[in-house]
């Protein structure tokens, strides 16, 4: 029987954190769009495949300054 001390305070804390981590994940939007991914898998993607850029990303060189 003295082991409801224990238990009954321990289930509380853990039913809180269960909770805690289901608003969590509502407010994030994890349950915004659950059918979105399914069906984006069958749609054909009719873009062209983009090309590469021609300069890579990053610190460009500046021109001399004149004096």
């Amino acid at each position: 029987m003295e082991i409801l001390y224990l238990l009954v305070p321990l289930a509380v804390i853990i039913a809180g954190v269960i909770v805690w981590a289901f608003l969590w994940s509502i407010r994030s939007g994890q349950f915004d769009d659950l059918e979105g991914p399914a069906h984006r898998i069958l749609m054909d993607e009719d873009d062209a495949p983009r090309r590469a850029p021609d300069h890579k990303p990053g610190r460009t060189k500046k021109p001399p300054r004149r004096r």
